[in-house]
């Protein structure tokens, strides 16, 4: 399975190769990434789920769902899942084997906390809250050496912990948008120098740059961009386009602009005022 890059079970994908009898189908999967495609309808988190069914059913357990670059949606709004470089096949399923499909399942839930919490259920409410075993023993001894020869010692940045620094912040400053001076909110992450993850928060506002700063606690948002417009389309907010800018990743922008030349003035002046210039990128 290392090293191969394969998309499970979607309907209508041709059959390149079969990988170790499992059924998994070596592939291109044309779709966009699940923290720029951020889906917030039930349909593509039951596909998502049905995904999962599957592999658990071939004995197939991924281990790194919790990125979201492995997920994505395809143009027809269907869920798909990659990089399979650290899944794992098992023959008999027993007791270990029963503990990893179900922190597949944990950490695809936490995805769509962070992007449509709202369509939580009470039994997945309880199953984020009830960590595995091993889950547990990570957190407590294995993370944080990791996180400490990985962030400070050999000067990495990942992107560990996005999705709870935006769950975590996001009720208080989604409460500014209540302000009648500003119009809409949009938080994204981005890559901190050697020390994880920072929230980039995009205000639809009029206000000048020092008041909006002085209204934010750095502690919630490292960094803070007013604009008097977002860019939409067919009324909806391109956040896409806002995450890329909040990452600085400027050929991704060029790529997602296109087609729409009536948000080039726009997004130009959005860019000319971004707050990160660093190229330094999320490794989730």
């Amino acid at each position: 399975m290392r090293g191969l890059r394969v998309v499970a079970g979607i309907e209508g994908v041709p059959e390149l190769l079969r990988v170790d009898k499992v059924g998994l189908l070596r592939s291109w999967s044309e779709g966009t990434p699940l923290h720029l495609a951020r889906p917030g309808d039930a349909v593509w988190y039951r596909d998502a789920k049905r995904l999962l069914r599957e592999m658990r059913a071939r004995g197939v357990a991924h281990n790194d769902i919790a990125k979201p670059q492995n997920w994505l949606m395809t143009p027809e709004g269907r869920a798909a899942v990659i990089d399979f470089q650290l899944a794992s096949v098992h023959r008999r399923k027993g007791r270990w084997f029963r503990v990893l499909p179900r922190e597949d399942l944990r950490h695809l839930l936490k995805q769509k906390r962070a992007y449509a919490d709202a369509l939580l259920v009470p039994s997945e409410r309880r199953m984020l809250a009830r960590k595995s075993w091993p889950s547990r023993i990570w957190m407590a001894t294995g993370k944080r050496a990791y996180n400490f020869v990985t962030r400070r010692l050999m000067n990495w940045s990942d992107g560990e912990g996005a999705e709870d620094r935006i769950a975590r912040d996001r009720p208080a400053l989604r409460a500014l948008a209540e302000r009648e001076d500003i119009r809409d909110i949009v938080l994204c992450t981005y890559a901190l120098p050697a020390r994880g993850v920072g929230v980039y928060g995009f205000f639809e506002t009029d206000m000048a740059a020092d008041e909006l700063r002085a209204l934010v606690p750095e502690a919630r948002a490292e960094l803070v961009q007013g604009m008097a417009e977002f860019p939409r389309r067919e009324g909806r907010v391109r956040e896409d386009i806002l995450h890329l800018i909040a990452a600085n990743q400027l050929d991704e922008l060029a790529v997602a602009l296109q087609g729409t030349p009536e948000l080039a003035g726009l997004v130009e002046g959005i860019v000319s005022g971004r707050q990160n210039l660093t190229e330094r990128v999320l490794k989730r």
